[in-house]
């Protein structure tokens, strides 16, 4: 049996995005200042810019779950699904960033307004695009 941990042997558990035709402009302009950073400095530019202190936790999900974020007063963590190859992993990792950043009032708030939950997903979805774009490019997807 494989290890569930290692990334590249789990690659065929898990649903494979395409990217996207088109990535917003917006969403490339937000993405901008976190591009082709380190794990230490996105994590100083995203406390920075939310005001709390964020962690990063690579931990074993379902693969269903790509990642998820908590936030609690002035700490913050991501969770992001170790099986995920790296490029993965950086992707949800910037998925959840933008929803620490932008959809701060939590699921239960935004559900229930008039805008679907699809949406929200989709701006992350577009934003996490826009920031892993260059890698995707120069090959460091599977």
């Amino acid at each position: 049996m494989p290890d569930r941990a290692d990334p590249e042997e789990n690659e065929a558990l898990f649903e494979w995005p395409s990217p996207p035709e088109d990535i917003p402009r917006w969403a490339l302009k937000e993405a901008s200042p976190w591009r082709d950073l380190d794990d230490f400095n996105l994590l100083a530019l995203a406390e920075e810019t939310c005001g709390r202190i964020v962690e990063l936790i690579q931990v074993s999900l379902p693969e269903t779950l790509w990642g998820l974020h908590i936030a609690r007063g002035r700490r913050a963590r991501i969770y992001v699904n170790r099986q995920l190859p790296r490029i993965w992993r950086r992707f949800s990792m910037f998925h959840e960033l933008y929803h620490l950043l932008h959809h701060t009032r939590g699921e239960a708030f935004w559900s229930g307004t008039a805008t679907p939950m699809t949406s929200f997903e989709h701006q992350a979805d577009m934003f996490a695009w826009a920031a892993i774009h260059r890698e995707w490019i120069e090959g460091s997807a599977p």
